[in-house]
């Protein structure tokens, strides 16, 4: 695989604050691993900030990435909350990824990360 682009940061202007970012994407897509075909969905990062905040155009790049990688949902779902938190250390963060149907199955998958300080 190819180096993934880099995603960047910047300081939280209310640091001393607990408070939710919430981002959507709900253009999201993948290749199945399986077949190929493309899969679509939308991905949600729920995150309570430490000392700072992802910069969104950096996100959508580091997002697009995936549109030619076949990837499972599961392993999707993960990979980008332990990128996501291990640039950004935030106090928490929740990656839920919803797909549309395929074959008539509906597929969500969560992944949470808490930050042990």
């Amino acid at each position: 695989m190819s180096k993934k682009p880099r995603i960047e940061l910047f300081e939280n202007p209310k640091r001393q604050r607990d408070y939710c970012i919430v981002i959507r994407c709900p253009e999201f897509t993948s290749l199945c691993p399986k077949t190929g075909q493309p899969d679509f969905g939308e991905i949600t990062i729920e995150y309570r900030p430490g000392k700072f905040c992802i910069e969104l155009k950096s996100l959508k790049i580091y997002m697009q990435s995936y549109r030619s990688r076949g990837v499972f949902y599961e392993a999707l779902t993960n990979e980008i909350l332990d990128d996501l938190s291990k640039i950004s250390k935030p106090r928490w963060m929740k990656i839920v990824s919803r797909f549309t149907p395929r074959g008539g199955i509906t597929t969500e998958v969560s992944a949470e990360y808490k930050n042990k300080k």
